[in-house]
């Protein structure tokens, strides 16, 4: 009775995670999706509490509490700001958890072969499960647990490495050891050897070997990768999370963990590939090495930077019909969001157009900038994705940059030397005015040039994003 009912409690809870996935792909909708998924996961918490966690419930109270507490910590003080770190440290602990879980199972599948029947009739749990296991399940369940442990050591040390690059604590640049791609074709080829050792023999030695490697794939394939392709590293890493739950989940015969990694699995699998649409990149260009060099002799940029203060910018948006503002991390650091949220309640108003220009990879997170604006309470109507609003721009008369660099470079559609040759970007410079809030002359997060900033129709509006915003709210009459 108690393993039934905790199968029909899987069963609700996966369709909760479902509805809470699919609401997630509206800002309308978000936030009754997040209660979905809060939800789902009280109720297969407690299902497991039942049925296979039933007898360790002491153990699993208090370990349950310690987490929640750490995560309530954790979501009262982490900014905005922070949130791609966060996520990338999220991702981190599901990968070790499939490594060890990974490892018990090994060591349970050891202790279960040892015995002979009757010690096998009186298990229970996972054991009991092992039990009734034939030769060829054995060996389809040791390569499942290869599979988890793999791609759980590759998650763990890729998703420590982009929480360091995101946190600032880990060089961005991307970076390899001698023997760049070769050590990463090593390091896999010795773990698809380790496969078939372990396939053969079920002994220790070749899943260890293979999770050292596992562990340095991980490694060595993020630090090679650039800061400005960290939205995509940080979906991937999200994808790589489910697959490693899905491996898991079959290893231990847990239904809902297959069908929660899997959907984690896909999910973040298909948002990559949206997002390396959105730069004209091969997911394999990135996961080979992000950004690289320019092809050849980069265009020079020509001009200069003309700095703009509050009364001049004021003055074009008192005069202008129609605003759209790009935000990027820049507003975000300054936490500026309830400033352009205010800053566009009194344009409205007044009567003005003003809509926000989102690029799919702007922030250091996918959605960054929705997330933000949704928290600031800007109309979901007036916020709208490139595709949406690109066109839009030669009939604009003031196009206001918040913190952005590559996703407003003009060098992407001019320059065919450029690294970001070819990638999809706002093209604001279109409008009859451009004003960029920045805190200075520097080239961004990627270290990429923006000849933007010299067009004859582009002003400076330096210093710090709320700081300008703030002096420039009381000058819109």
């Amino acid at each position: 009775m108690e393993y039934g009912f905790t199968t029909a409690a899987y069963v609700v809870a996966a369709i909760l995670f479902i509805l809470s996935l699919g609401g997630l792909s509206g800002q309308e909708s978000a936030k009754r999706a997040v209660w979905y998924g809060m939800a789902g996961m009280a109720l297969a918490i407690c299902a497991t509490l039942v049925g296979p966690g039933a007898g360790f419930w002491l153990l699993s109270l208090v370990l349950i509490g310690l987490g929640g507490i750490i995560g309530y910590q954790l979501a009262t003080k982490v900014q905005m700001t922070q949130m791609p770190e966060l996520v990338a440290a999220m991702h981190s602990l599901v990968g070790l958890a499939a490594v060890l879980v990974g490892f018990i199972a090994h060591f349970e599948l050891g202790r279960v072969a040892g015995m002979d029947a009757i010690a096998r009739a009186s298990l229970d749990g996972f054991a009991a499960l092992l039990a009734y296991k034939s030769p060829v399940e054995i060996n389809i369940l040791r390569v499942e647990l290869f599979l988890g442990v793999f791609i759980g050591a590759i998650t763990f040390t890729g998703s420590v490495i982009a929480y360091g690059k995101l946190a600032g604590k880990v060089n961005t640049a991307a970076a390899k050891l001698p023997g760049g791609h070769v050590l990463n074709a090593t390091a896999a080829a010795i773990s698809v050897l380790c496969l078939i050792w372990y396939f053969s023999t079920g002994g220790f030695v070749p899943l260890m070997v293979m999770t050292l490697a596992a562990l340095f794939i991980g490694y060595h394939l993020i630090m090679g990768i650039g800061g400005a392709d960290m939205p995509v590293v940080v979906s991937m890493l999200n994808s790589y999370s489910g697959w490693a739950a899905a491996a898991i989940g079959f290893s231990l015969g847990n239904d809902l963990l297959i069908v929660v990694g899997a959907l984690v699995g896909s999910s973040g699998a298909i948002l990559s590939y949206i997002m390396c649409k959105a730069m004209n990149r091969s997911f394999v260009s990135v996961i080979l090495g992000g950004f690289g060099g320019p092809a050849g002799e980069q265009m020079a940029v020509e001009g200069e930077q003309i700095a703009i203060d509050s009364d001049g910018v004021a003055a074009a948006l008192n005069e202008a019909d129609s605003i759209i503002i790009i935000p990027g991390y820049g507003m975000a650091v300054a936490q500026a969001q309830s400033t352009v949220a205010e800053l566009t309640r009194k344009l409205r108003a007044k009567g003005k157009n003003v809509r926000f220009a989102i690029h799919p990879v702007a922030g250091r997170l996918p959605g960054h900038m929705n997330v933000l604006l949704a928290e600031a309470k800007v109309p979901y109507d007036i916020v709208m994705e490139m595709d949406e609003i690109n066109d839009d721009f030669p009939t604009t008369d003031v196009a206001i940059v918040i913190g952005s660099n590559d996703i407003v470079n003009p060098a992407a559609q001019d320059d065919p030397n450029s690294p970001i040759a070819g990638m999809p970007v706002l093209e604001c410079w279109k409008a009859k005015q451009v004003f960029v809030s920045k805190r200075g002359q520097g080239t961004g997060y990627s270290g990429i040039e923006n000849p933007l900033f010299y067009k004859e129709n582009t002003r400076m509006f330096y210093g710090d994003a709320k700081k300008s915003l703030d002096e420039l709210l009381p000058k819109i009459d």
